[in-house]
């Protein structure tokens, strides 16, 4: 394949606007369409894959994804690292809508998606104790405060299934767990990237307070149209962020992601 790229985003589709020189490749993989056709493109000259995770429509709800194509696309064109923004829910009082959460942590609470390249025959087991590029999220925290923006420098993001919501029992019991975020898309993403060795970074938008924290001081009972608002407010600012990790990025990987297949086949 001819065409390359060395930094892949997944995300709204609102980022097309921000790559030069871009064009649209169709890739097949072993396990099905992408998304959507990836656009590639320059950042800061920086070679750029990027997919919008949904389609570009956004018809693709969370539970429909085909990850492993979408993560193989990736992988095809040569790609060593992902940044995965996201929007997310709070399930902390203390993280607000519009703030931004680097998260270090993961639980999965999905069920039945496709989430691992390998079924055999042989046997692999990858580690995947710490789910977030050690390299990337230090400088991530770094280019989201630089931004201006409220940034929670750890947090623990937990995947539902989706397409529905929590229910209040569900999300109080996620909060008691000391969680932070709450998502439908960051499980199996971010593992299957591991399972390739590219390195993965999430940036987590909160839109709204989880059910869980209705009826606290302060906090008012989420609403389509009040996520909407604070996605809109805060919309530009993740491109920001995404684009000054992109042209800071160091060149050289220094960290374990590249080489997480070693030891883990039987």
């Amino acid at each position: 394949m001819t065409e390359r790229a060395e930094i892949g985003v997944f995300g709204g589709s609102g980022f097309y606007s921000l790559l030069e020189n871009q064009r649209d490749v169709k890739i097949e993989t072993p396990y099905g369409a992408p998304s959507e056709e990836l656009a590639l493109g320059t950042v800061a000259g920086r070679r750029v894959a990027f997919l919008p995770r949904h389609g570009r429509t956004h018809s693709l709800p969370p539970h429909m994804i085909n990850y492993r194509a979408n993560l193989w696309a990736m992988k095809s064109l040569g790609v060593t690292r992902i940044i995965g923004p996201c929007a997310s829910g709070s399930l902390s009082a203390a993280v607000k809508p519009g703030h931004f959460v680097v998260c270090d942590q993961l639980v999965d609470r999905t069920n039945s998606r496709k989430d691992t390249f390998y079924d055999g025959p042989v046997t692999t087991h990858v580690s995947f104790a710490h789910p977030y590029c050690p390299q990337l999220r230090p400088l991530a925290v770094k280019i989201v405060k630089d931004a201006g923006v409220v940034c929670h420098e750890r947090g623990t993001v937990v995947t539902i299934q989706g397409p529905r919501f929590s229910t209040v029992a569900e999300s109080r019991w996620y909060s008691q767990a000391g969680w932070e975020v709450i998502n439908m898309t960051q499980y199996p993403e971010a593992y299957l990237a591991r399972e390739l060795e590219m390195c993965y970074v999430n940036i987590s938008l909160i839109t709204d307070y989880d059910v869980g924290l209705e009826g606290q001081p302060g906090i008012e009972p989420v609403t389509h149209e009040g996520v909407i608002a604070v996605f809109n407010a805060n919309n530009q600012k993740v491109k920001n962020v995404i684009l000054a990790l992109i042209e800071r990025m160091p060149e050289k990987r220094e960290c374990k992601c590249g080489s997480a297949l070693s030891g883990a086949r039987l």
